[in-house]
């Protein structure tokens, strides 16, 4: 098995250079990050930043998850996770086949509801029992939509394909969230709901980002702003857009584009204001303290830490919002922390990120970069934190 010394991004990345046939130098002038930090990345001695990851993807034409390991095979198996991802993937597969004379779907309100019942699972971390019972779900809508087919069913079917992403993305399987896009895009179609249309396009957006290709990302944050601007600006509409400027909001702060950044967060925070808290709105989690995450996030991109530190302790979580994005504010307030010397407190924050959701975290890449980094930065490596190194797989 590898150790923990040849088991971690850094070290994916020589790897892969080498195959590439290329120096540290060499691959170090195809990015636009110095020779040093390329160095010490690779050793081990610094964690990787995920635009840092997402650059030497691009300049060596290979997928991110290449190099962050993904999906964390190993673990998800002994978590018995990885048995849930192959019925996953053959929903998606199936969607052309229309009704199955073999089936006798619920209702259409059930099934509706069990559509928006798995949204909210995820959203509290519970992703194996969302897993479980999402490829039976998608089959019963399937069924009923192209059987008796109405907007409604349809944009339940389309959510169901939006929680197979969900799922995708947190396990890792991110071929997998590109299809259930897809198909999440032909339901929304079939519902003729320009709203659903773009937060597809918002989240293909956030696809691209994660693969170091912002200026389509960019261009997919403009296409969803289109879809609905000849819409009457309704509550609905106002949480879309607000989320479309979030999500423009990271990407540009990727893309070492501060102003835009600023942008983004100013009209976000004027429509959060004008509409308060929109979380129930398409599952966006939309609203004041959304902006405030989302202005907190462009920080840690742009590797302000000491600003993402201000940011935090500024940030009072509202009791309604979903403990998978608490667990994700956490994970990025400990990347902070770690960044800024606060060591003792990066792994407080991992720790509570670990019970609040401990699948999400165990298999969120940022935590596991960042408990790399806290292992290589102790001189004597606290108990807490060689428990988390094991959990996590390193």
């Amino acid at each position: 098995m590898p150790s923990r010394d040849d088991d971690h991004t850094g070290a994916r990345i020589r790897e892969q250079r080498r195959l590439a046939r290329l120096t540290q130098r060499q691959l170090a002038e195809r990015l636009p990050y110095s020779y040093s930090y390329l160095n010490q990345v690779e050793c081990g001695a610094r964690p990787a930043t995920a635009a840092f990851v997402a650059a030497c993807a691009r300049a060596l034409t290979i997928d991110v998850t290449v190099l962050t390991g993904q999906p964390y095979v190993t673990e998800l198996q002994r978590d018995r996770l990885a048995e849930l991802v192959r019925p996953i993937r053959e929903s998606l597969d199936l969607y052309d086949l229309g009704p199955d004379p073999e089936l006798t779907p619920r209702p259409a309100q059930q099934l509706i509801a069990g559509a928006d019942r798995l949204c909210a699972e995820v959203r509290a971390t519970r992703l194996r029992s969302a897993a479980r019972d999402l490829p039976g779900l998608i089959a019963e809508l399937t069924h009923a939509a192209c059987s008796t087919p109405s907007t409604e069913l349809w944009r339940a079917l389309a959510s169901a394909y939006r929680t197979a992403h969900d799922i995708s993305v947190k396990l890792g399987y991110y071929d997998l969230s590109t299809v259930a896009l897809d198909r999440m895009d032909w339901a929304a179609h079939r519902a003729s709901d320009p709203y659903l249309a773009a937060v597809r396009q918002y989240m293909r957006a956030l696809v691209y980002f994660r693969e170091g290709e912002y200026r389509i990302g960019q261009r997919l944050i403009a296409a969803g702003h289109d879809m609905i601007a000849q819409n009457d600006p309704s509550r609905e509409a106002l949480a879309v857009v607000g989320q479309l400027h979030l999500g423009g909001a990271v990407i540009a702060a990727r893309a070492e584009r501060q102003s835009s950044v600023g942008q983004h967060i100013a009209e976000a925070h004027r429509i959060a204001e004008r509409i308060g808290d929109a979380s129930d709105v398409h599952w966006l989690s939309f609203g004041p303290a959304n902006v405030a995450l989302h202005q907190m996030s462009a920080a840690v991109e742009m590797c302000q830490y000491d600003e993402a530190m201000k940011q935090a302790r500024g940030i009072e979580l509202p009791p309604p919002l979903p403990t998978s994005r608490r667990a994700h504010f956490l994970i990025e307030r400990a990347r902070a922390e770690m960044e800024t010397g606060h060591t003792d407190a990066a792994l407080k924050s991992l720790v509570e990120a670990r019970r609040l959701a401990p699948e999400q975290t165990r298999y969120h890449p940022a935590a596991r970069e960042t408990i790399t980094g806290l292992v290589h930065q102790s001189r004597r490596t606290p108990e807490t934190l060689n428990h988390m190194a094991a959990w996590v797989g390193l």
